[in-house]
Order: structure tokens, then C-alpha cells, then sequence
């Protein structure tokens, strides 16, 4: 099929979580014409997911404090993160966070930063804490975006990026009803992690790795693809909300029977529990989230957790100010009874990037959860939203830059018009697949199993002309999805030992063999996982 060019700016950013509109906004200020094309609302993603009360950032208490703070993260990250990524975050992030500051966002600070509770999940000490607050952001960031002119395309899906010589020049999106081809000189991908491809998630369902696969269809490497942030969330009463790791301290546990989810002298582990909000392999409290994983695997219902009395009559105040975001947005108290299982939150990789944000295919850039790299195994709390303020800022200003001397885009692009018959089953199956193989527990013969489970549902996928617009969109969501997957289980079975968010029963400990990150590609249709050697970079 045939499309021709409905409309072309300059930059074409996909996605309107915090790096799609930072990304956006910084290429209109550039002077870059910008349309911002996002398949549910403004404001959406993991940036916006309704199940918390706003934005975590934190960033170096000041100039000093980041040498500390790009230590920490790769201390943090396990040997994962990618040097030259981590000190560019770091560097960036108070810059972007005076601007956000400068536009009138309202950033929440600590009253009593003091607190252990302000200590970021998998950090040693105080950082420069700030909140975000969502009405705020949504309110100034919309004025911002109107003022510059950026043109909005919400409800509208990319199913293809478009490229001509080699260079990235357009999407292919629909609206539901027709297919359109928009052209660019640049393009900024901004379409988050993969969390949905899990049964139960933290995130907005149109964070499901479509991104990752459009950007290994065009030519990029993915990397770290195995480190997925897995936490607690409510199963009931208020199913998808994130549960307050920093309660874990002042919990009691229980399985659906009344039977204690731990057995023997529990305090320690639960207090150091309460130190970190996802997951992870690397502290001996990983039997908590373990036990809760296997409780769901045998009752859906899950465990069962009610409050100390210490709690409920003095919480400290990051608690407090959970609990009173609880009561007015879900109705819930500390009183209430409530029932948790684990949950795919955020993920550690994605799109490998340059600092400045190029991803080795010309014309394409990206930033936020889509990418990878600059994070590791583990990721310290509030630096997701610090990943979308300064890569998004980076990517906007690289995409404007790169608009220089670039050809306009072609008037036509060629888009095959195809669907499968009947792909409606195909997510919730892929759904159980990675909950019961890729979550928290993993190892050799579940993972490979999975695969195979999964490189079946796209051998399925028996593709026929159509002019169908919905079934074309479906089938290409449905093969972005399982491309995505296997991703994953590739890297997760290649990654034989245990390393931060990823545990292999089968390898319960870490291996300084595997001490290199993964990267993922794809040659001539086939997904290929190897490790990195040292001194290879994104671009290739």
C-alpha cells in the first residue's frame, strides 16, 4: 500500500510521558516545528500512572555531591550502566530541574528531609529530593506546549517507523478508522518501558514495548533488556496501586489461610525491606518479595497485610503524605485490610543511546524507559523522572539540531497492509507467560519455555492482505509485543547468575564472568543476544 505524506514538521516525538514532552518542548524552544504524537491521552505512560500521587526526582545534593552520586548508581547498577550515560545524567539533572522549577511546576520538598524514609530506594544517604506534583505539571506543561505551537496528535498509534537512504524520516500512525504517514526531518521515540507485557503492572497500558521493537526493526541495539523493576503493588481493594515500600517495616504478613507469609524473627528483613521499593537479587530482603511471589503463584489473592499501631499513630511523613494521597484518591486508609502481590513496574533497559541521545540510525533519537544504559541492574529511586527531564531535554535540542541541511521527507512511503486473522488471545497469553516465567523467580527451564511459548504466538500470526485498519493495528501491536518478549527471555536466559533485578534460582549468585551488559539485535529477522565487549558503543 501506498501512503501519502499527510502532514510533516520537523521533530516527531512519540510518546507524552515526561521525556516525550520534555523532548518536545526543548525542540520548539529550538525553534524546531513539533507535532507530539501519543496513543492515549497527554500526559500519560509511566511518567503519569495514576496508581502513585506524583513524580519522585531526586539528583545531587550539589556540585560535590556528583562524584557520590555517579558512584553510587554504578555501584547500584552492578557494572551495567554505561559510564559515559550515568555522568551525563548526573550532570544534567539539576539544570533540569531549575527549569522545570522556572516554568512554575510545583516540586514538593521534605519538611523533614532528615528522615530515613527520604533516603532513595538502594542509596546511602540524602540526595536533593523533590516531587513533582501531577496537576501542576499537567497544567504548566500544557500552557508551555500550546504557547510554542506543538502540534498534538493524541489517541493515534505508531505502527511503523518510515525510512528513505537509510534515515529515519517518518511514522506510520493511525487513528483507528484511517492510516497516516507523517513526515519528518528528525524523530524523537519516547514510548516507554514494557511493563504491560506482564500480567500484573504498574503502569498505564500503553507502556508496552512497542517502542523497543520499532527501534530494532529500524536498526538500534538494545541493551540491559533482562533488568525489569518488579515491586509490590495492591491486588485489593484498589487493584494497580503502588504499595508504599517504606511500610514493609511496620507490617504484618499473611497468607489468604492467616498463615505468616515469613517464618522465624522477620523484623530485620522487613526493615531492610523497607529500604528500596523494587526487587532485587543483590539483599538478603529478597526473600520477602520472593514469598509474596510464590503466594500469588498458589492464591491469586495474595498476601494479606495490615499495620502496627506504631504506624498508624506516628507514621513519618513520607508515609503520612502516601496515606493521605491514599484516603483522597482511593478512599483507603491505614485501617483498611488490604492484599498485595508483585507487580512489573519500570524497566532498568531498552534503546541504547549516546549521552546525546543518537541511537546509530540516522535521524532517530530517544529518551525516557524506552532506552537503556544509563541505569543498571538496580536504579536508584527518582531517577526515572531525572532519566526523562534530562534525555528528554537532550533529545528535543539533538533532533532540532540534526534538522539542519536535511532533505524534506519523501511525499509517499510504502506500508504493507496486512493483519492476522485473529489475534485477540495473544496478549493475555503473553501476559501469563511472562508473570509465571520472567517475573521476580526465573530460571533455565521456565525461560526457555517461555520462549519457545512466545516465538509460537508469532509463528501463528499467519499475516493476509487487508484493508482492515483496527486488525492491521492489532496484528502490528501484537508482533511489537512479542518481539519485545523475546527480547527479554533472550537476554534473561543468556544472563546465567543472579544480578540485581534479575534471579535465577538456578544461579543464585552473582558471576564475575557475566559482569557485561547485554545487548540485544536484530539481523535479517532473527533476535540475536551477546554480551558486550568492552569499548563497543551504541553507534554502529
Amino acid at each position: 500500500m501506498e501512503l501519502n505524506l499527510a502532514s510533516t514538521c520537523d521533530v516527531l516525538v512519540l510518546g507524552s510521558g515526561i521525556a516525550g514532552i520534555s523532548a518536545a518542548l526543548t525542540a520548539a524552544e529550538s525553534g524546531a516545528s513539533v507535532i507530539l504524537v501519543c496513543k492515549g491521552r497527554l500526559f500519560s505512560g509511566s511518567s503519569f500512572y495514576p496508581g502513585t500521587w506524583g513524580l519522585g526526582l531526586v539528583g545531587p545534593a550539589d556540585e560535590a555531591d556528583e562524584a557520590d552520586l555517579i558512584s553510587t548508581i554504578e555501584d547500584v547498577g552492578c557494572g551495567m550502566a554505561d559510564d559515559a550515560l550515568v555522568r551525563a545524567l548526573v550532570k544534567g539533572i539539576h539544570p533540569a530541574i531549575e527549569k522545570v522549577r522556572s516554568m512554575g511546576v510545583r516540586l514538593r520538598k521534605a519538611d523533614k528531609d532528615g528522615q530515613q524514609e527520604y533516603i532513595p530506594c538502594f542509596d546511602h544517604k540524602h540526595r536533593d529530593w523533590n516531587g513533582i506534583e501531577f496537576d501542576s505539571a499537567r497544567e504548566i506543561f500544557s500552557q508551555r506546549l500550546e504557547e510554542l505551537g506543538v502540534t498534538i496528535l493524541s489517541g493515534r498509534e505508531t505502527l511503523e517507523l518510515v525510512r528513505a537512504d537509510g534515515r529515519v524520516c517518518g511514522a506510520v500512525i493511525t487513528d483507528g478508522a484511517e492510516l497516516h504517514y507523517l513526515g519528518c526531518k528528525a524523530l524523537v521515540l519516547a514510548t516507554g518501558g514494557y511493563g504491560s507485557l506482564f500480567r500484573h503492572h504498574l503502569c498505564t497500558s500503553d507502556v508496552e514495548g512497542l517502542g523497543q521493537a520499532l527501534a530494532l526493526e529500524a536498526g538500534c541495539r538494545l541493551v540491559n533488556m533482562e533488568f525489569m523493576q518488579i515491586m509490590p503493588g495492591y491486588l485489593s481493594p484498589a487493584y494497580q496501586t503502588i504499595f508504599n515500600e517504606k511500610t514493609f517495616r511496620f507490617t504484618d504478613l499473611r497468607r489468604p489461610d492467616g498463615a505468616p507469609l515469613l517464618e522465624g524473627e522477620t523484623a530485620s528483613l522487613l526493615e531492610l525491606r523497607a529500604t528500596h521499593g523494587p526487587f532485587t537479587a543483590r539483599l538478603p530482603s529478597k526473600a520477602v518479595d520472593l514469598a509474596i511471589y510464590r503466594a500469588c503463584l498458589e492464591d491469586k489473592r495474595g498476601v494479606r497485610v495490615t499495620y502496627s499501631d506504631e504506624m498508624r499513630h506516628s507514621p513519618p511523613e513520607f508515609v503520612k503524605t502516601y496515606f493521605d494521597w491514599l484516603r483522597e484518591a482511593r478512599g483507603l486508609t491505614m485501617e483498611d485490610p488490604i492484599q498485595i502481590g508483585m507487580f512489573a513496574h519500570a524497566a532498568n533497559g531498552g534503546v541504547w543511546i549516546a549521552p546525546d541521545t543518537s541511537t546509530g540510525v540516522p535521524g532517530l533519537f530517544a529518551a525516557g524507559e524506552v532506552t537503556g544504559g544509563m541505569h543498571g541492574a538496580d536504579r536508584i529511586g527518582g531517577l526515572s523522572t531525572a532519566n526523562g527531564l534530562v534525555f528528554g531535554g537532550k533529545a528535543g535540542s539533538s533532533a532540532a539540531a540534526a534538522c539542519t541541511a536535511v532533505q524534506e521527507p519523501p511525499k509517499t512511503c510504502l506500508f504493507k497492509a496486512v493483519a492476522a486473522a485473529d489475534c485477540r488471545k495473544v496478549f493475555a497469553d503473553l501476559q501469563d507467560t511472562m508473570f509465571h516465567h520472567a517475573m521476580v523467580e526465573r530460571d533455565e527451564a521456565g525461560l526457555s519455555a517461555a520462549l519457545e511459548r512466545v516465538k509460537g504466538l508469532s509463528s501463528a500470526l499467519i499475516l493476509t492482505p487487508t484493508d482492515n485498519v483496527d486488525e492491521i493495528a492489532r496484528t502490528r501491536r501484537r508482533a511489537g509485543q512479542l518481539c519485545t518478549a523475546q527480547c527479554i527471555l533472550k537476554a534473561a536466559l543468556m544472563r546465567r547468575e543472579s544480578r540485581g533485578a534479575h534471579y535465577r534460582a538456578d544461579h543464585p549468585c552473582e558471576k564475575p564472568a557475566m559482569a557485561r551488559p547485554i545487548c540485544v539485535t536484530c539481523q535479517g529477522g532473527a533476535i540475536q543476544a551477546r554480551f558486550i565487549e568492552e569499548g563497543t558503543t551504541p553507534c554502529l
